[in-house]
């Protein structure tokens, strides 16, 4: 697996956020946002793929892992939608990102979708895994496919105490049992468990996973910061950027579609994609493919296309 450099940090909003930065300085910037129970290493093939492609590639630990960390004692460890984008524009306005193309899955797909559709003019495109990621955290309540219920076995375990024991004890094992429903016929060993699982001994790292499923089941209001916010994601906001939205077909949680149940949800040029035996961790299980998708929304480097 590919290495990435040394670390860098920067105090974007709440946060001060640990990154790498790789590839050309003055290249159009790529930020490649990972998600839950994973870290940055979902990247480590990807990345070099579009540095030697000519971009920047700014990878960032999501708050609650590895060394980033909160500024403030007193902020509330929120894992919520609106403070993942919050986090995610504060980001972009600490570096002085012009227009960035965003890609990520789960978590960091959900962030890199709030910025997409509440601030447009920010970006110049879009690459996220399971399409339209915004929350419906009013419909939360709503059953869905007991099949599906089944893979999401661990938002209820959070919903407990138990549950929150079991996180603070087992983050690893956790992850692993995670790991193998999302992405069935993905063999990774245990070493990539272990590289993740690194970043999960952040302080924050409990407190910000069991709020974030919580709250998306209705069971723990946000942070009153993030209202706002919250309620203009609620009407479910367009994104309008030049997007590629891509499903694996071997996501054990999330079973590959034609794109069409989220179509009307992309206003702009928007192309959907599935790919072959990836799961769930598709940025890691299908590197050349994820790149390929960044890469075709970005156009190429220096010219501003943003046309998928």
């Amino acid at each position: 697996m590919s290495s990435f450099p040394p670390i860098r940090r920067i105090d974007a909003g709440e946060l001060s956020v640990a990154y790498h930065d790789v590839g050309d300085p003055g290249g159009d910037p790529v930020v490649l946002l990972h998600g839950f129970p994973y870290d940055v290493h979902s990247y480590a093939e990807v990345t070099p793929l579009l540095a030697d492609a000519g971009y920047r590639v700014i990878v960032p630990y999501l708050r609650g892992h590895g060394p980033t960390r909160f500024l403030d004692a007193r902020t509330p460890r929120s894992g919520q939608q609106a403070a993942l984008g919050a986090d995610l524009l504060a980001l972009l306005d600490a570096l002085e990102l012009n227009e960035p193309t965003l890609a990520g899955y789960d978590w960091g797909g959900r962030a890199a979708c709030v910025v997409a559709a509440l601030w447009p003019e920010r970006i110049s495109g879009l690459v996220s895994v399971n399409g339209y990621l915004i929350q419906d955290i009013a419909g939360s309540q709503h059953p869905i496919r007991p099949d599906l219920e089944a893979g999401s076995w661990y938002f209820w375990y959070f919903s407990t105490e138990r549950g929150r024991q079991g996180l603070e004890e087992n983050r690893r094992e956790i992850a692993d049992v995670i790991w193998r429903r999302n992405s069935p016929e993905w063999r990774f060993t245990d070493l990539d468990v272990d590289r993740a699982a690194a970043a999960f001994a952040n302080p924050d790292y409990v407190d910000v996973v069991i709020h974030s499923y919580r709250h998306r089941l209705g069971l723990e209001s946000g942070a009153s910061l993030y209202d706002a916010l919250e309620q203009r994601l609620a009407a479910a906001p367009a994104i309008s950027v030049p997007t590629i939205t891509l499903d694996g077909t071997a996501d054990g949680n999330f079973p590959a579609t034609d794109g069409s149940q989220h179509a009307h949800l992309f206003t702009g040029a928007r192309e959907h994609r599935q790919i072959a035996h990836a799961g769930h961790h598709l940025p890691a299980e299908a590197p050349l493919e994820f790149a390929d998708a960044v890469l075709d929304v970005a156009g190429p480097p220096g010219d501003g296309s943003g046309t998928p």
